[in-house]
């Protein structure tokens, strides 16, 4: 009786672990998504040209710039954006100007 109170095999996990963990969860997480949302926000701007969408719109510009050249990528956001633009190049915000 004394070795099997001993084994560690004999105790269910889950009785080590309090009840309250889940209850303290919830509230972490609601913290965590409400950080990420303000996190991730950004003000729009009046200046037309691809959106930020969590970072992902100065890599694909950038991205854009190194595989078009300069010209072609600008001519592209010239005819998609009109002739004053806001883009990323090597993660800073560029505006194009053109007629």
């Amino acid at each position: 009786m004394v070795l099997e109170s001993l084994n560690p095999l004999h105790y269910n996990i889950t009785s080590l672990v309090p009840d309250t963990m889940p209850v303290a969860t919830v509230p972490i997480l609601i913290l965590m998504c409400f950080l990420f949302l303000i996190w991730n926000h950004e003000e729009t701007s009046s200046i037309p040209g691809p959106g930020y969408c969590m970072g992902i719109g100065p890599l694909i510009s950038h991205g854009r710039f190194l595989w078009m050249g300069v010209g072609n990528a600008c001519n592209y956001y010239n005819k998609t954006y009109g002739e004053f633009v806001r883009v990323w190049i090597s993660g800073e915000e560029t505006f194009i100007i053109s007629k």
